[in-house]
Parts: C-alpha cells; structure tokens; sequence
C-alpha cells in the first residue's frame, strides 16, 4: 500500500541550489508565487560576463513569453537591490523545456512512464548515476525502473529523496509526442 504525501510536501523541491544561486532562489521563489509560477531551479555561470539563469513553470499552463517577460521585469531590480551577483549580469528567465529537472516529488508522479537520469550524492554499488524508467514516487521514494542487463527481466528501485543530487527527463520521440499534445 503507497502512502500519500500531501501536496505541500508533493510541491516542495528536495533540491536545492547552494551559494549565490541558492541566495537568488530565496529571493525569486516569492515573486514567483505571486505571479502564479514555481521555481524549477536557478543556475549561476561566468558565461558572458555573468549569466543568472532562473527556470520556471506554471501548473495551470505552460508558460509564455509574456510570463518570461513579466518574472525578469519583477526579479530584476530585486537582485540589483540584493546584489546577490557582483558586477554586470544577464537575467535569463525560461521554461524547463523538454528534457526538463526533476526537483519535486510530484514531477515523479506528472512524467510517470517516461525515461529520466537519476545522479545520486553517494555511490550504491558501485554507481551514481542511474536512467530508466518512471514508476512514480512512493514512501519518500522515487521509483525507478531499471534495465540491469539485456539478458534479466528490469527491476524497480527505489531512490530517496535525500541521495538524488540531479534528476531530468531524457529527450525522447515519446517525451515529443507527450510535449506536442500540451
């Protein structure tokens, strides 16, 4: 029998960024919330001077250029009073896209029957980095199912939240055809 989380706890993300994007995080996600959008992640890189990446999805649709636009005029001046980035930066505001972040436990559920790639923070036997299919989220786990070798039946594993350093959707015609029926 699976025991249910709420949806608060199906909405949180278990990962979280550090250091400066994880300062921009706690700033955003506010914002985020009153325009009706969740953070997916936040990505800091030295690309062009200075790039602040901010990835974001809305539940109720997907998410617009106008959205984009909007999320980048209200964080904008929010980190220039914050400063959380030394110097110039460019603000990139942008859906997940297809091959998207798993960082909440409710994506597990949303993308069950698609192909991800799961980096744990540890070794378990052996390995850190696992891809199969979704069997969804269950008791504080995400199940995956595993082709071990061509010549055995795949097995379901599970993976706790708190092993999982980087989760995401792998590109496939599948995932495609899913993303063109939205």
């Amino acid at each position: 029998m699976s025991v249910r989380r709420d949806d608060a706890e199906m909405d949180e993300r278990f990962i979280r960024e550090a250091g400066r994007a994880g300062e921009i995080a706690r700033l955003s996600e506010p914002v985020l919330n009153e325009l009706g959008c969740s953070l997916v992640r936040v990505k800091v890189s030295s690309r062009d001077g200075g790039t602040v990446q901010i990835m974001v999805e809305r539940t109720d649709r997907e998410i617009s250029i106008e959205d984009c636009s909007a999320i980048s005029r209200r964080i904008s001046p929010l980190l220039d009073a914050h400063d959380p980035f030394s110097g110039g930066y460019r603000l990139e505001v942008s859906s997940p896209g297809i091959d998207r972040p798993l960082v909440r436990p409710r994506d597990f559920e949303t993308w069950n029957g698609y192909e991800a790639k799961i980096e744990l923070k540890e070794l378990i036997d052996g390995r850190k980095r696992f891809r199969g299919r979704i069997e969804g989220f269950e008791e504080g786990e995400v199940r995956l199912q595993l082709a071990l070798d061509e010549e055995t039946d795949p097995i379901t594993v599970g993976f706790p939240l708190t092993l999982i350093a980087e989760a995401k959707l792998v590109f496939s015609d599948e995932l495609l055809q899913a993303a063109a029926k939205t």
